[in-house]
């Protein structure tokens, strides 16, 4: 069963991380919430706290491209599961725990383009955590698999909703625009990634090394094997 609480210290948070990261293997964690739960801003503080033993690799940089997302009519919603390149973000996941390959280079995500740019983010060899955030990581059952421990951050929803619109209005949307944007397209992601939640995110039970026959992500409800929830459920973390 995950453990839930309503708030947890940044401390024990990065005590839990240290764990992973000295188990010997490399290790993945990952970091799951709804938009504007706080995913990116605790990988990189999680990362930053774990000089040269930790790298963040966002799910954000397998967005499809704006003019690929214009060519699928999928633009205006822009963020949805359908508009990323899911099974490539799975490839990249399996690579970076074989850690056969010297340096992994992954893409990354840049908000003031709203574009993906490949290669942007070295991982090590010697790095022993790599460290992961996204919304759809328990929505994807091989994702899921590929993960050692996945955090949900569920934060108050007033709090998630403001701090959706600001960050929208700070990429140059306006009052109107932003909110338009976060009670939209992004509220039916919300409540799409808050649903794995609830429904304790059904995952397969092939070994998180294997390579998958078919890395198509599916529905996790029609996936095959045991109920696995996230490992940490938190609304808050405290200082």
């Amino acid at each position: 069963m995950a453990e839930r609480v309503t708030s947890v210290a940044f401390a024990e948070l990065v005590r839990r991380a240290e764990r992973l990261a000295a188990q010997g293997e490399r290790r993945l964690l990952g970091i799951c919430g709804a938009p504007g739960a706080g995913k990116s801003t605790l990988a990189a503080r999680l990362v930053g706290a774990l000089p040269g033993r930790a790298a963040l690799v966002g799910m954000d940089g397998f967005h499809l491209a704006q003019r690929e997302l214009a060519r699928l009519g999928r633009a205006d919603r822009k963020g949805a599961e359908d508009t990323f390149d899911a099974a490539g973000y799975l490839e990249l996941l399996l690579r970076l725990r074989r850690n056969d390959s010297g340096v992994v280079y992954a893409p990354e995500f840049r908000r003031e383009i709203e574009e993906p740019i490949a290669c942007a983010v070295p991982v090590p060899p010697e790095v022993p955590l790599v460290v992961t955030e996204g919304n759809y990581l328990l929505h994807w059952p091989r994702v899921r698999a590929a993960l050692d421990e996945v955090w949900f951050l569920a934060p108050d929803e007033e709090l998630r909703l403001r701090r959706l619109v600001d960050r929208h209005r700070r990429y140059g949307r306006t009052a109107e625009q932003a909110r338009e944007r976060a009670l939209g397209s992004d509220q039916v992601n919300a409540e799409l990634v808050n649903a794995a939640l609830v429904n304790t995110g059904l995952v397969n039970t092939e070994p998180a090394h294997a390579e998958p026959a078919n890395p198509e992500p599916t529905n996790p409800g029609q996936a095959n094997g045991s109920v696995v929830e996230a490992d940490l459920v938190f609304g808050e973390v405290v200082s």
